[in-house]
């Protein structure tokens, strides 16, 4: 298990070393150890562009990853993720709120706004997960697609009232282009609360086998799901705020991870934060030299990944069922 989970690392590793060295600038071995001017030049572009953009990247990656394993613990659903919860869409419309009422807000209250609108869109979710009198496994995705869908209708209708639509768009497109140093180190708060998820693991695998069981093993059932919300909301705002949406990340990477290690959160939770990163810095990497010198931004690449991911997952999940 650890000699997996190091090599597993130093998979990350790689790319993460790729990712440093892939961009429209000229950055290699060669010019770092060049003339002064060029290796001081691509030295510049390394340290103020590429490293903040590659731990953005990391961040981002394995804290979406987790946040979308919390949720499916807590909604007791493997196609449940910030995405196709509602999470992620009120996470911008609160960003939309903040801009709107409080335009010179900081970037730290901006993330607790969206923080807690995201919260408020989860609670929603989980409440109409409550009322629904047949909770098919394909079904609540679904109605937390829909509950999305209404949340962005409501937001664009604003955005567009009020000529914020730009923002918008980037708020829900998730792009590393723009990260530079001083863009990004809101990320560690998210790299933080993924050592909390880990402290708490043991919690939240007892609470996803149901509230009954979790109070009769001496457990505060709503205390445990009110932690693993605010986790999920902090790391969505987060990650919003410095980089827009990545969508299906804490779908597919839970799922491929439970496929391979089973439930026990303590036991996947590296496994699927290493998952989320390499994916993320691979379909980074791939964005950036498909049509180089241009790229194509992270949440569309990780839209045409997740998406087919998805599909043969529900795929998958019928096929069995029938």
């Amino acid at each position: 298990m650890t000699g997996r989970l190091a090599l597993a690392s130093a998979g990350v590793g790689l790319l993460a070393v790729v990712s440093l060295f892939v961009g429209v600038g000229d950055v290699t071995l060669a010019s770092l150890s060049g003339d002064a001017g060029d290796s001081g030049q691509a030295a510049q572009i390394l340290l103020i562009s590429r490293i903040p953009r590659t731990l953005a990247l990391i961040l981002a990656g394995a804290a979406m990853a987790v946040a979308g394993l919390i949720l499916q613990m807590l909604a007791r659903n493997k196609f449940v993720e910030p995405s196709t919860a509602g999470t992620a869409e009120s996470a911008v419309l609160g960003m939309l709120a903040v801009t709107l009422l409080a335009p010179d807000t900081p970037v730290i209250g901006r993330m607790l706004t969206a923080s807690l609108f995201a919260l408020g869109g989860t609670a929603l979710f989980l409440a109409i997960l409550r009322r629904m009198p047949l909770r098919s496994p394909l079904v609540v995705p679904l109605v937390g697609i829909m509950l999305g869908a209404v949340i962005t209708a409501g937001t664009e209708f604003v955005a567009y009232r009020y000529d914020l639509m730009q923002s918008v768009r980037n708020w829900e497109t998730g792009d590393f282009s723009g990260v530079l140093r001083g863009r990004y180190e809101l990320l560690w708060i998210s790299a933080a609360l993924t050592g909390v998820a880990y402290v708490a693991a043991d919690r939240f695998t007892v609470a996803g086998l149901g509230e009954d069981f979790t109070t009769n093993l001496g457990l505060n059932h709503r205390r445990v799901v009110s932690l693993g919300l605010v986790i999920v909301s902090l790391v969505t705002a987060a990650v919003i705020a410095t980089c827009g949406m990545i969508p299906f990340l804490g779908l597919i990477v839970p799922n491929v991870i439970s496929l391979m290690w089973g439930d026990n959160m303590r036991r996947s939770l590296p496994w699927v934060a290493l998952l989320g990163a390499g994916l993320v810095l691979a379909c980074d990497i791939v964005g950036r030299l498909v049509i180089h010198p241009y790229e194509i931004p992270i949440g569309t690449m990780m839209g045409m990944v997740g998406s087919g991911i998805f599909l043969y997952l529900l795929l998958r999940k019928n096929g069995h069922a029938s």
